[in-house]
């Protein structure tokens, strides 16, 4: 296999192989036989292209392949199940969809997955590591850190889940009326943690994982045209709003750029002024919830030419009341931040303080790594020190570590 045809197929499996996964789950109606059928696809596009080049549509070529080897798996299988040989004659006697259609269709497979995922029948954690793993293609051990648990758990908990939609049925379908109302908030808060995990990932040598967040962002696209909830729009604010500021957050050199230090610039304004549209459509409806008031932070930000011009009293009032909305002991900590933005790092110090004490969030490196800033804004070198380096100890990402291995360097360097 040439180098190019190497390089395809790598590229074809990041973009395309969760959207083959998903037809193949709603033509098999098995999430092991479409995993199984998806890389024996992609394995046989290994032997095959070489010879006789990439097809002109790679995607449906991969589908129809996977169906056949699914079909193949199942036959072979019959020598010992009769019922596998009874599955593969109904599947190869049914005529699938075409799976090139329009991916911008409201019934995207994958849109139809993620709502399979996260039916009110699995516990919510299920919920969300089904979705994780299925939709997104995070690996156990990247869903498990997210967690803050072990592989195992995470494994047997996709398990249990995939059991329990194959026991109970349950459709492989995007929801209607109240159904799908009932779910919704389910489905953002899959689609919330799809995009953290991309714009601020877990772990690994790369700040951001621009595949994840954008498949985020087509996610909730996707969701606000199905439905004219706030919260989706809000949601949809949120993300663009963030990721227009995706390129400022790494310097050239791989190095993390904190807000009040990135070129506001290149922040994507396009992004922006479509993020703004949206918040304004969402806090209009009068029933918004968090994620509209999250955007509206966000979009505070993305209004401050610089960052001498951002309203920290406007967004002190926001976390007010995202706080009685969503009471969380990390959204506490960022109106702290805010706080000692507009009211000096002494005020904000004693609240992070406050928070860590009762200790909710004492793994977690941002909250130390707030309160290191804020001593070293306040010259309280040596206790700045010792936060930098309890957020370092806690730190997993490498991109992070890096930037708060040059913070403590700058608090040891002579004449500090």
């Amino acid at each position: 296999m040439t180098g190019a045809l190497a390089d395809t197929l790598d590229a074809l499996y990041r973009s395309e192989s969760r959207r083959v996964l998903a037809t193949l789950i709603r033509l098999l109606g098995d999430f092991d036989l479409a995993e199984e059928a998806l890389h024996d696809a992609f394995a046989a596009a290994l032997v095959q292209w070489p010879r006789e080049g990439v097809p002109h549509q790679p995607r449906a070529w991969l589908v129809s392949t996977g169906r056949f080897k699914a079909i193949d798996t199942l036959r072979r299988r019959a020598r010992f199940d009769a019922s596998k040989g009874e599955i593969a004659e109904r599947l190869a006697a049914t005529a699938p969809a075409p799976p090139d259609r329009d991916t911008d269709d409201v019934e995207d497979d994958r849109l139809r997955l993620i709502f399979t995922c996260c039916h009110p029948a699995l516990p919510p954690d299920a919920q969300v590591a089904m979705t994780l793993r299925e939709v997104c293609g995070l690996r156990t051990e990247e869903i498990a850190h997210a967690f803050l648990t072990v592989p195992a758990t995470i494994a047997q908990r996709i398990v249990r889940a995939k059991a329990k939609i194959r026991d109970a049925r349950i459709p492989y379908a995007v929801p209607e009326g109240s159904e799908l109302a009932e779910r919704l908030g389910s489905v953002l808060h899959v689609v919330y943690l799809v995009f953290n995990e991309g714009y601020s990932a877990s772990s690994g040598p790369a700040l951001t994982r621009a595949d994840l967040s954008g498949e985020a962002i087509r996610l909730g696209r996707l969701i606000v045209e199905l439905t004219s909830e706030p919260e989706a729009m809000g949601l949809l604010a949120l993300m663009l709003l963030h990721e227009s500021r995706r390129s400022s957050r790494v310097s050239a050199t791989g190095e993390l750029v904190v807000l009040e230090e990135q070129d506001r610039a290149s922040w994507d304004r396009a992004s922006i002024a479509e993020g703004l549209a949206l918040v304004e459509r969402a806090l209009s409806s009068r029933r918004f919830g968090p994620y509209a008031l999250q955007a509206a932070i966000a979009a505070v930000h993305a209004e401050a030419a610089t960052p001498a011009q951002t309203n920290w009293d406007e967004i002190v009032g926001l976390y007010d009341v995202l706080l009685r909305a969503e009471p969380s002991a990390i959204v506490e900590l960022n109106r702290a931040v805010a706080i000692a933005m507009r009211d000096g790092p002494d005020v904000g110090s004693r609240l992070i303080d406050g928070i860590l004490a009762r200790g909710e969030l004492r793994e977690y490196h941002l909250a130390h790594a707030a309160r290191a800033d804020l001593l070293r804004r306040m010259g309280k070198d040596a206790e700045a020190r010792a936060a930098y380096e309890s957020a370092l100890a806690l730190a997993c990402q490498d991109v992070e570590r890096r930037f708060l291995e040059r913070r403590l360097r700058e608090l040891r360097a002579p004449g500090r």
